[in-house]
């Protein structure tokens, strides 16, 4: 029998193979763990970014579309549906005649010719009427919208039933794939793909072009059940024609496919071929349809054939990922190293005296008064306490416009920070083209986020509190003294952070009034208590404003994923195509039947 020859290369049967009679039965489907390794196939390869604009991309996210079309169009609804009719899709070359021929195969008109090029029309997918509900829009193609109507979407599926077609078999009549129209292009790829076998029709005129060979290479390479039709051949070209299609698809991996001529001959009124022209090939679509074992053996060498090609085109993604992951850790390492140095130069700064000048120092020196107001603070106390008796009456002392000159100075320096790291990433970014195509999907990142300026005052005024509550806290047993007395928790927490914001400074800063609020702090809490709490109140600010450079950082992190992520994508990426290809070689898809 002619089908004979599209199965003749499988491998032999494994030992204790036939088990029992009959293939399938009404709701075989693949065993669990390869439904499970592709399931895991299609999650891996759909979750994988592919966002940077770098060299290869663009063929990297084909080959993310074709694994995740092929799987969740053929692979998967097959494997689950081992016993739906075996999907035979009519493809080929614009002008070679496949309509006319689906239409003289299956005896009546199921589908339109198209006048006009590119086609318009939609597939047209034809079966018999008792398999009608293998088509429904959740079984083969989920995703294509299901008419029964021409002229509908020209990208549904119509649906057409026939009792002129053999229970068992379905015929696709697909797009051209030579068609000017991408859509029709890309929708032709889209249902060979989906298909159990091909049925390529060409033509005298068109058998060499180079598009239908180049899917004929795929096919061969993905193992796929192929029959080739030559239409539209005169008897004076037809040996010819034949001899060198035969010889090409030999030399192309495809010597065991069936060749099927269809002379050139004129249409009855219906438009269709003499029954004599295409009955070859209705006997032999007939006797597969007819054959359970057949079946079987068409499916299982087609859905092998194209797990094996997808671990193999999963692995070339996961290697093009490579790169992705070089971009990633490039750029987000830029992003990185400049915000952690705005941190450590904001770090810096308040604590080397940058902070103690215009309105901060002004309002220190107003507060402490003369350099000699501090050279006996025990002569001094009374008077001291005299200054600051306003804070208890609620009055507005000197020591809160210290802290409100301090709060914005402090405010003023990590905005700065925040603009100037934000302008400076941008730069470095759009040096390049992955990056400047990552701020060009963004909005303002030239600038600090909208509110920084309202985030860094919230956090400086925080900080401010935690500093009067670390004094509240440390001179609890001191607040009886005359000196704590004097100044009270709001004029110590003052000095803290004078003396904070000079720890690393020359002495001379600030004409050395800064050394003022330190001495007034050795005396109250000793030397090396201070040191720790000057210790405590700087690493509490840095830790504030890291958290604000963080956010203003997390808007660049988030244009793209981190190098980590990638590396966790491309490492499930190769897990999955081992477990598919672990799975390919069990016994189902070399033959084995489930019991």
């Amino acid at each position: 029998m002619a089908w004979c020859r599209l199965i003749c290369a499988l491998p032999p049967p494994a030992a204790g193979q036939r088990r029992r009679e009959g293939l399938t039965v009404p709701g075989d489907h693949a065993p669990a763990e390869l439904l499970a390794a592709m399931s895991s196939l299609l999650l891996s390869v759909r979750d994988v970014p592919l966002d940077l604009e770098i060299d290869g991309v663009d063929e990297a996210r084909t080959i993310k579309s074709d694994v995740v079309d092929q799987l969740s169009d053929y692979i998967l609804p097959r494997l689950v549906q081992l016993d739906a009719p075996l999907l035979a899709v009519v493809g080929g070359s614009t002008g070679a005649g496949k309509s006319t021929l689906v239409n003289s195969i299956v005896g009546e008109r199921v589908t339109e010719s198209g006048v006009l090029r590119p086609t318009t029309r939609s597939p047209v997918l034809v079966h018999h009427p008792d398999d009608a509900e293998w088509f429904q829009p959740d079984r083969i193609l989920p995703d294509l919208e299901r008419s029964t109507e021409a002229g509908a979407n020209p990208y549904a599926l119509r649906l057409a039933s026939s009792t002129g077609i053999p229970k068992g078999l379905a015929i696709l009549d697909a797009p051209d794939v030579d068609s000017i129209d991408k859509g029709n292009r890309d929708l032709a790829t889209q249902l060979l793909a989906a298909a159990d076998l091909w049925l390529f029709v060409t033509s005298a005129a068109r058998y060499a072009d180079q598009v239908p060979w180049d899917y004929l290479r795929h096919a061969a390479e993905r193992s796929t059940s192929v029959a080739v039709v030559l239409d539209r051949t005169s008897d004076e070209a037809l040996v010819e024609v034949r001899g060198h299609l035969a010889r090409m698809m030999t030399s192309r991996g495809l010597s065991d496919s069936p060749l099927f001529t269809v002379p050139e001959s004129g249409l009855d009124a219906d438009g269709l071929l003499p029954r004599s022209a295409v009955a070859p090939m209705v006997g032999w679509l007939s006797e597969l349809a007819a054959d359970p074992k057949a079946r079987h053996m068409v499916v299982h060498r087609t859905l092998d054939g194209a797990v094996r090609h997808l671990v193999m085109r999963t692995h070339d993604l996961a290697d093009a990922m490579e790169t992705q992951v070089d971009v990633a850790a490039l750029l987000h390492g830029e992003a990185d190293d400049s915000y952690r140095a705005a941190l450590d130069e904001f770090s810096r700064q308040s604590a080397d005296g940058t902070l103690l000048r215009g309105e901060v120092l002004a309002s220190w020196q107003e507060f402490v008064g003369t350099g000699e107001l501090l050279s006996s603070v025990e002569e001094k106390v009374t008077r001291i306490r005299d200054r600051f008796v306003g804070g208890m009456t609620g009055k507005r002392t000197r020591s809160t416009e210290v802290v409100d000159a301090i709060e914005t100075a402090a405010r003023m320096l990590l905005t700065e920070h925040a603009e100037a790291t934000a302008q400076k990433v941008s730069r470095v970014w759009g040096s390049s083209v992955p990056g400047r195509r990552l701020l060009d999907a963004g909005t303002g990142l030239d600038r600090a986020s909208g509110d920084v300026r309202v985030k860094a005052e919230r956090i400086v005024h925080e900080w401010r509190q935690a500093v009067v509550e670390l004094v509240r806290v440390e001179g609890a047993d001191k607040r009886m003294t005359a000196r704590f007395l004097a100044f009270g928790v709001n004029g110590i927490a003052v000095a803290l952070m004078i003396s904070m914001f000079a720890r690393d400074a020359e002495a001379t800063v600030a004409g050395g009034t800064a050394t003022l609020g330190r001495r007034l702090l050795d005396a109250i809490f000793g030397e090396a208590v201070v040191d720790q709490l000057i210790g405590r109140a700087h690493d509490d600010l840095v830790a504030r404003a890291g958290s604000l450079l963080e956010t203003e950082l997390a808007r660049f992190h988030d244009l793209v994923d981190s190098p980590d992520s990638l590396r966790a994508h491309q490492a499930a990426l190769r897990a999955s195509a081992r477990r598919a290809e672990y799975s390919r070689h069990a016994d189902f898809l070399n033959g084995e039947t489930t019991p």
